[in-house]
């Protein structure tokens, strides 16, 4: 299942826009009772079709979202730790490839994510990643700093015990090099992890994005520089780049770049 459906995306653009409904439904030629609609849940592919360029979205991605479901192949060495978040789930994403192994954000609540770990014998981390600074991916931290040798995240947060990342900096463990790249929007200071070393490329990209949609964004500054990150750090990647976002499934750059109505 989709971390956001259509609803959401609409719903995030024209925060991202500062657009009301109406002014959303001026630009497009409908009336606002359609677009007021289509926020609620009542989905319509001729609305949806019509809104999507004045809110800049892709008019076919925005249509076929109610129907979106990336199928991406993981590889066995990856796995996603669904670990609960309030009513919801935050996903970190656990790596063991030969002699490594590596973490990339730690969830919500220590418990929560020790009891993760444990159900898949991961006792020792070589290295733990962090995405970004919010609660519900480090929460997990106390617990990480007795398994992990080394923890990384973006300076920006100044998390404690945390080695500070920026964009452009690069970690060597064993046959793998971590990238860490801009993928501030979101979240001020927000890191993605381009993944070197295996038998396919792989891209962590935290709560920047998500299959089908972005994360959410403060107003219209914050939401340009999140699209502007996302198509200089992740769209420019490989079709078969695997993408690992913080919450929901995982999909592929080839995917996005066709279901995804904020970059298709």
């Amino acid at each position: 299942m989709l971390e956001d459906d259509f609803t959401y995306v609409v719903r995030k653009a024209l925060k991202g826009l500062a657009l009301s409904p109406g002014e959303a439904a001026l630009r497009a030629g409908l009336v606002p009772a359609e677009v007021t609609a289509l926020i609620d849940g009542r989905f319509s592919g001729s609305v949806a079709r019509k809104l999507a360029p004045a809110l800049g979205l892709d008019p076919a991605a925005l249509e076929g979202h109610p129907g979106y479901a990336p199928k991406p192949q993981l590889l066995h060495t990856l796995r996603r730790l669904d670990i609960p978040f309030e009513d919801g789930q935050v996903n970190a994403w656990l790596l063991r490839e030969d002699d490594v192994t590596l973490l990339f954000d730690t969830g919500f609540s220590p418990d929560s994510c020790a009891r993760a770990l444990d159900a898949v014998q991961a006792f020792e981390i070589d290295a733990t990643f962090i995405t970004h600074g919010h609660r519900d991916h480090t929460g997990g931290l106390p617990e990480i700093r007795k398994r992990s040798r080394e923890i990384y995240g973006p300076a920006h947060d100044s998390l404690p015990g945390v080695k500070p990342l920026r964009p452009g900096d690069s970690i060597r463990t064993g046959a793998l090099t971590i990238h860490a790249f801009d993928l501030a929007g979101h979240c001020a200071g927000a890191l993605g992890y381009r993944i070197e070393g295996l038998t396919r490329p792989v891209c962590v990209v935290g709560d920047a994005l998500f299959a089908g949609s972005i994360g959410g964004c403060t107003g219209p500054d914050t939401y340009a520089t999140a699209l502007n990150n996302l198509r200089e750090g992740v769209m420019n990647l490989p079709d078969r780049t695997l993408l690992l976002p913080g919450h929901g499934p995982a999909t592929t750059a080839g995917e996005e770049r066709k279901g995804n109505p904020f970059l298709a």
